[in-house]
């Protein structure tokens, strides 16, 4: 971690970090998310978004994403135009499983708005 990233959440799986530097709030993921931390990916990117309008996420250094996950970063309920989460560095494994259940679109759009 550099001087330029905050650590907002770790646990046994899954490291999430905040880049401070750039206007919009910038995290990176690395390691897993799966049913165990889900949950708390989704309660930590809420707190760093801090009433951005959206908030950027690195998914490139995941290492393994299940539903439970893709379903936090694709906020498929919300209608797009309510979507604040933008992706970036997707891996070939990640836009496969979002394809599977139909997300793929929806969070290609979602990093284009």
């Amino acid at each position: 971690m550099t001087d330029m990233e905050r650590l907002l959440y770790e646990d046994e799986q899954l490291r999430v970090t905040l880049r401070v530097t750039r206007p919009v709030p910038a995290v990176t993921l690395t390691g897993e998310v799966d049913v165990t931390n889900s949950r708390a990916l989704a309660h930590t990117l809420e707190l760093a978004r801090q009433g951005s309008t959206h908030i950027d996420v690195d998914t490139g250094a995941l290492t393994f994403i299940d539903l439970s996950g893709i379903r936090v970063l694709v906020l498929p309920t919300l209608p797009p135009t309510q979507r604040w989460i933008r992706l970036h560095n997707v891996t070939p494994s990640q836009r496969r499983l979002m394809e599977l259940v139909g997300w793929f679109h929806e969070a290609h759009q979602q990093a284009l708005s």
